[in-house]
């Protein structure tokens, strides 16, 4: 999909990729040089879209909320040094390699190997352009960071397991994205119990 072309339609429409599932979607406006106070900020939900587009709050109205502001978040940067500590507990990503992660994300379960997944050769397609429409929202030159350490500099999360997971919920596994460039900064999670 070319960027000119997404709207507010259409980016809600990519979305339901995560339908039915415990997926965090925030996107913000990059404020910050440090964009782990931007996250941070995405996290503790004191920002919203600045297109004014859908986001997606799993946890809104839920108990868990009520007793904790931050639920289901162990903790969000907010200061220089969070920032430091965060940028351990991730590592970046090409471009090629974040459709993958988004269709992971969308997929409902930590499994190590997707393309193993009942009717995958049936749901590719239709995952795919999902997961297509949210990239373009991101132009050429975004930087991508997750929590799951790949075996290879340009992970398949379709097949290739992951080595590692920093967690950044309280659940028993999370899988995130972060998207940053010079206008905006976004937050992909996913959170399971298993």
């Amino acid at each position: 999909m070319n960027e000119d072309r997404l709207d507010s339609a259409a980016w809600s429409e990519g979305l339901k990729l995560y339908e039915w599932l415990v997926t965090f979607v925030g996107v913000a406006p990059r404020e910050h040089e440090e964009w782990w106070l931007d996250v941070g900020a995405i996290m503790r939900l004191e920002t919203r879209d600045p297109r004014g587009w859908e986001s997606i709050d799993p946890n809104e109205g839920e108990d868990e909320r009520r007793e904790d502001p931050l639920f289901p978040w162990l903790e969000a940067p907010s200061t220089p040094a969070d920032a430091e500590s965060y940028s351990r507990r991730v590592g970046e990503i090409p471009r090629s390699s974040v459709r993958s992660l988004l269709v992971l994300l969308g997929a409902g379960t930590p499994r190590l190997d997707l393309s193993k997944s009942l009717n995958w050769d049936e749901l590719l397609p239709e995952t795919e352009r999902r997961a297509d429409v949210i990239l373009s929202r991101f132009p050429e030159g975004t930087r991508f960071y997750t929590n799951l350490g790949g075996t290879s500099d340009h992970p398949d999360f379709y097949q290739q397991p992951y080595r590692t997971h920093s967690p950044f919920s309280r659940n028993d596994w999370d899988a995130g994205l972060i998207a940053v460039n010079d206008d905006e900064v976004a937050v992909f999670w996913n959170f399971q119990n298993t």
